[in-house]
Order: C-alpha cells, then sequence, then structure tokens
C-alpha cells in the first residue's frame, strides 16, 4: 500500500518537474526570438534599402517557387 502511495507521488513530481521544465524551455525560445526580432529591426533601420532589395528578391523567388 505505501509502495503504490510512493509510486504515485514520484509519479506526479515527475509530472510537475516536466512541466517546469517546458516553461522554461518556452521562456527560453521566447526570449530568444524577441532578442533576434530586435537584432533584425535594427538591421533593417540600418540598411532600408538593402533590406527592401533583399525583400524583393525573396518574394520573387518563392513566388517562381510556387508557380
Amino acid at each position: 500500500m505505501e509502495e503504490n502511495i510512493i509510486n504515485d507521488l514520484n509519479d506526479e513530481l515527475e509530472s510537475v518537474l516536466e512541466e517546469g521544465r517546458s516553461a522554461l524551455r518556452n521562456a527560453d525560445i521566447e526570449e530568444k526570438f524577441n532578442e533576434f526580432k530586435t537584432e533584425t529591426e535594427l538591421l533593417i533601420r540600418k540598411h532600408p534599402l538593402s533590406s527592401v532589395a533583399i525583400g524583393v528578391a525573396i518574394g520573387y523567388l518563392i513566388g517562381k517557387i510556387l508557380r
């Protein structure tokens, strides 16, 4: 009987720990995404004409691939 209780508690603890790990991973991903977004915005502001040219080129290539 006690062994079942201990096993249930261990299973529940493992579940809670996994949820915590998952939340931390999601927070790290969100933080890295925000850093990437900020760096990209700064790069676009620093080189606006190049950014537009690259965007047009990528759009053209995607259009050719999808046809």
